[in-house]
């Protein structure tokens, strides 16, 4: 029975994983900024699951959750930040939660999780970034495209510095999930996203690469191909792409 911690396990993907690994007799916590988004969710009242209001961004908030859970064989960071460009033309301050949350907030959760796992001996870290990450700089690339870039290499490096320790690291790297948050970005509806996935296809590959302890798990392979191609482009193709 796996001791697991999802940092951002209130809502979307995390929540998805979460009733998954629930499913499988695991013990949960599950944190997010807003605690009350679990009312009335079964996993809220169950012996196994704890529901933790938390930010990522919050050092203090993360040492304390992770310190008063105990052992933890699995940590989950599903939490994330989007701001389009229109956001940050108006308002330069908005490119602040961005990173924050992307960036900060996945270096410190990862930081604080993998000091406890090495004094335990064993653990797993794993992140949700985006295929957005694989996106080579072009002209009019957007800050959360860079900033999930900044995400995978910051698990490339944890699993560099903490192998010796027999610590694995995988990060997720996944194209468009049919997630509340992706519909509600999309005035309401997302089928229009090329290879939209659903969440019960998404917590299958996630699940799988988790178990195989992958370094890498990019879904689907359609869109990966579609960004490998796009990052050969010249750039004064590439600098067609609005988004």
């Amino acid at each position: 029975m796996k001791r697991i911690m999802i940092i951002g396990g209130t809502r979307g993907i995390g929540l998805a994983l979460a009733e998954h690994y629930a499913g499988q007799g695991a013990t949960l916590a599950l944190c997010g900024r807003d605690a009350s988004r679990m009312a009335g969710h079964p996993l809220a009242g169950h012996a196994r699951v704890r529901i933790e209001e938390v930010d990522i961004t919050d050092r203090a908030a993360l040492e304390r959750v992770m310190r008063d859970f105990g052992p933890i064989d699995l940590l989950i960071v599903t939490a994330g930040h989007y701001t389009d460009a229109a956001a940050i033309a108006a308002d330069p301050e908005a490119t602040l939660p961005v990173l924050g949350t992307n960036v900060g907030g996945l270096y410190d959760a990862f930081d604080i999780g993998g000091r406890h796992m090495r004094r335990q001996g064993q653990g797993h870290l794993v992140a949700i970034a985006s295929i957005a990450g694989l996106l080579k700089d072009y002209p009019g690339a957007s800050l959360y495209s860079a900033s999930k870039r900044a995400a995978i290499a910051i698990c490339d490096t944890f699993r560099k510095a903490l192998a010796p320790f027999g610590i694995a690291v995988t990060v997720i790297v996944p194209g468009y999930v049919d997630t509340a948050r992706l519909r509600e970005l999309n005035g309401g509806d997302a089928r229009r996203k090329p290879f939209l996935q659903t969440e019960a296809q998404a917590v299958r590959h996630i699940a799988a690469a988790i178990a195989r302890r992958d370094a890498r798990c990019v879904f689907p392979w359609q869109l990966h191909m579609l960004i490998r191609l796009f990052n050969w482009l010249p750039r004064p193709l590439q600098s067609l792409r609005k988004k």
